[in-house]
């Protein structure tokens, strides 16, 4: 059986300056991998890799054994909670379905069938209920299990994850991270999550990809979120402390005080 995705010696430069720099790791499947770092780190553009949208100046990328670009049907892509306008003129179950064919131009083939399908979804992420509901009228947290089921319309071997708990409250953020998990380990499927926020998820993660200055480490949370590791990647102190089952981040160079990961990362901008 083929990773589920793997980079080796991947390498993005913009503007001279490298932000993968000999990126090597394996994803298998099943796998739960979180992606830490501060702003500009690569961690969009190690996403947009992923995604086929990104072509790397060295190194090779495959998604289940084939080029990114191929592997797209399979791949699912859960973004940053952006709330939608109140009059957007999209049902819940629309939203849903654009999963199954929105990429596909012409008349939907199979009405009963997609029909079917989209109310399967629905029920997987508990959102049945606001199935006919306008998008706009939904909550972040409700907008963003009907992503969740949008995401896993195409059974994807690789579910790549860009903030999905970004602005959602402790309970959404809980309900929307055992979703990812739940297709981890009813389905096989590997996923990378790319976080500022490493607690919600952390009972779930099998490794971490910590991404600093074209620099990276790869391993359990044990092993990388240590005083000593981030201190080296950094190149300052930065301490680590657990309390009540929760990581906490002092001293980072890019803001005071984090609790572990709160860097406010929207993205790299590339």
């Amino acid at each position: 059986m083929n990773p589920a995705a793997r980079l080796a010696g991947a390498t993005v430069a913009f503007g001279g300056r490298r932000v993968l720099d000999g990126l090597d790791v394996t994803v298998e499947p099943g796998e739960f991998l979180a992606v830490l770092g501060p702003n500009g780190s690569g961690k969009t553009t190690l996403l947009r890799t992923l995604l086929g949208l990104q072509r790397l100046d060295a190194g090779s990328v495959t998604v289940d054994g084939r080029d990114p670009g191929r592997a797209a049907a399979r791949t699912g892509y859960i973004p940053q909670q952006r709330p939608f306008a109140p009059y957007t003129p999209l049902r819940a179950r629309d939203l849903v379905g654009l999963g199954l064919d929105g990429t596909r131009l012409g008349p939907r083939r199979h009405r009963r069938e997609h029909a079917r399908l989209v109310d399967e979804l629905l029920d997987r992420v508990g959102a049945r209920d606001y199935a006919d509901a306008p998008v706009g009228a939904l909550s972040g947290g409700e907008q963003q299990r009907l992503r969740v089921a949008q995401a896993l319309a195409t059974r994807p071997r690789l579910l790549l994850c860009d903030e999905p708990l970004l602005s959602l409250d402790l309970k959404h953020q809980q309900a929307v991270a055992d979703l990812i998990d739940r297709q981890r380990t009813e389905h096989g499927t590997a996923v990378v999550v790319v976080t500022h926020e490493i607690n919600p998820i952390l009972e779930h993660v099998d490794r971490v990809l910590y991404l600093v200055g074209g620099r990276f480490r790869l391993g359990t949370p044990d092993e990388v979120l240590r005083t000593e590791v981030l201190s080296d990647m950094y190149g300052s102190r930065v301490e680590v402390f657990e309390t009540g089952g929760r990581l906490v981040v002092v001293g980072l160079p890019d803001a005071t005080t984090h609790h572990h990961h709160d860097h406010s990362d929207t993205g790299e901008g590339h």
